[in-house]
Protein backbone atom coordinates (compact mmCIF):
# COMPACT_ATOMS: atom_id res chain seq x y z
CA UNK A 1 0.00 0.00 0.00
CA UNK A 2 3.00 2.37 0.39
CA UNK A 3 3.88 2.38 -3.20
CA UNK A 4 0.26 3.64 -3.86
CA UNK A 5 1.14 6.76 -1.67
CA UNK A 6 4.14 7.21 -3.65
CA UNK A 7 2.66 6.64 -7.12
CA UNK A 8 -0.22 9.26 -6.31
CA UNK A 9 2.10 11.71 -5.09
CA UNK A 10 4.00 11.09 -8.23
CA UNK A 11 0.76 11.22 -10.04
CA UNK A 12 -0.09 14.78 -8.50
CA UNK A 13 3.29 16.33 -8.81
CA UNK A 14 3.15 15.40 -12.31
CA UNK A 15 -0.27 16.80 -13.03
CA UNK A 16 0.94 20.24 -11.05
CA UNK A 17 3.69 20.42 -13.28
CA UNK A 18 1.27 19.94 -16.12
CA UNK A 19 -1.21 22.51 -14.89
CA UNK A 20 1.63 25.43 -13.91
CA UNK A 21 2.57 24.99 -17.70
CA UNK A 22 -1.02 25.40 -18.82
CA UNK A 23 -1.78 28.65 -16.69
CA UNK A 24 1.33 29.78 -17.95
CA UNK A 25 0.35 29.52 -21.36
CA UNK A 26 -3.50 29.26 -21.85
CA UNK A 27 -4.85 31.55 -18.87
CA UNK A 28 -4.50 35.06 -19.80
CA UNK A 29 -6.80 36.30 -16.95
CA UNK A 30 -4.64 37.19 -14.34
CA UNK A 31 -7.58 36.99 -11.72
CA UNK A 32 -8.41 33.27 -12.88
CA UNK A 33 -4.25 32.78 -12.77
CA UNK A 34 -4.01 33.69 -9.06
CA UNK A 35 -6.85 31.40 -8.29
CA UNK A 36 -5.66 28.32 -9.77
CA UNK A 37 -2.43 29.37 -8.47
CA UNK A 38 -3.66 28.85 -4.86
CA UNK A 39 -4.93 25.08 -5.87
CA UNK A 40 -1.27 24.54 -7.43
CA UNK A 41 0.67 25.50 -4.32
CA UNK A 42 -1.58 23.33 -2.27
CA UNK A 43 -1.24 20.58 -5.19
CA UNK A 44 2.68 20.52 -5.55
CA UNK A 45 3.10 20.16 -1.25
CA UNK A 46 0.25 17.58 -0.90
CA UNK A 47 2.14 15.28 -3.70
CA UNK A 48 5.13 15.61 -1.67
CA UNK A 49 3.29 14.79 1.41
CA UNK A 50 1.57 11.53 -0.09
CA UNK A 51 5.33 10.92 -1.62
CA UNK A 52 6.48 10.81 2.38
CA UNK A 53 3.29 9.05 3.20
CA UNK A 54 4.59 6.54 0.79
CA UNK A 55 8.07 6.22 2.92
CA UNK A 56 6.79 6.56 6.25
CA UNK A 57 3.68 4.26 6.03
CA UNK A 58 5.37 1.07 7.07
CA UNK A 59 6.61 2.55 10.51
CA UNK A 60 3.62 4.59 11.14
CA UNK A 61 0.74 2.49 10.55
CA UNK A 62 -2.90 2.97 9.93
CA UNK A 63 -2.89 6.26 11.19
CA UNK A 64 0.19 6.95 8.11
CA UNK A 65 -2.39 5.13 5.66
CA UNK A 66 -5.03 7.24 6.72
CA UNK A 67 -3.29 10.69 6.35
CA UNK A 68 -2.27 8.93 2.79
CA UNK A 69 -5.95 8.79 2.21
CA UNK A 70 -7.27 12.45 3.64
CA UNK A 71 -4.34 13.80 1.24
CA UNK A 72 -5.58 11.82 -1.98
CA UNK A 73 -9.13 13.05 -1.51
CA UNK A 74 -8.48 16.44 0.06
CA UNK A 75 -6.13 16.91 -2.86
CA UNK A 76 -9.18 15.83 -5.11
CA UNK A 77 -11.31 17.84 -3.75
CA UNK A 78 -9.91 21.34 -2.91
CA UNK A 79 -7.73 21.51 -5.94
CA UNK A 80 -10.81 20.40 -8.29
CA UNK A 81 -12.82 22.71 -6.76
CA UNK A 82 -10.38 26.01 -7.09
CA UNK A 83 -9.14 24.80 -10.38
CA UNK A 84 -12.84 25.02 -12.00
CA UNK A 85 -13.88 27.89 -9.93
CA UNK A 86 -10.36 29.89 -11.69
CA UNK A 87 -10.95 28.19 -15.24
CA UNK A 88 -14.61 27.38 -15.52
CA UNK A 89 -16.55 29.74 -13.39
CA UNK A 90 -18.25 26.60 -11.87
CA UNK A 91 -18.79 26.60 -7.94
CA UNK A 92 -19.11 23.43 -6.34
CA UNK A 93 -20.52 24.36 -3.40
CA UNK A 94 -18.77 23.46 -0.15
CA UNK A 95 -16.30 21.25 -1.97
CA UNK A 96 -13.30 23.56 -1.54
CA UNK A 97 -13.62 23.37 2.00
CA UNK A 98 -14.57 20.05 2.67
CA UNK A 99 -11.33 19.32 1.10
CA UNK A 100 -9.34 21.65 2.85
CA UNK A 101 -10.12 19.90 6.31
CA UNK A 102 -9.20 16.44 4.78
CA UNK A 103 -6.11 18.30 3.81
CA UNK A 104 -5.30 19.40 7.03
CA UNK A 105 -6.69 16.25 9.00
CA UNK A 106 -4.10 14.50 6.72
CA UNK A 107 -1.39 16.30 8.40
CA UNK A 108 -2.89 15.84 11.91
CA UNK A 109 -2.99 12.00 10.80
CA UNK A 110 0.48 11.72 9.83
CA UNK A 111 1.52 13.80 13.54
CA UNK A 112 -0.05 11.11 15.29
CA UNK A 113 1.08 8.33 13.29
CA UNK A 114 4.88 9.82 14.19
CA UNK A 115 3.85 9.48 18.21
CA UNK A 116 2.43 6.52 18.22
CA UNK A 117 4.16 3.50 20.36
CA UNK A 118 6.15 1.29 18.68
CA UNK A 119 4.96 -2.50 18.71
Amino acid sequence: MDRLWIGLGALAGLLAVAMAAALAHLVAQPQAQAIAGRALQMQGWHALALFGVGLWARRGGVLAHLAGAAFALGLLAFCGAVYALALRGVHLGSLAPVGGTLLMLGWLLLGLSALRPRA
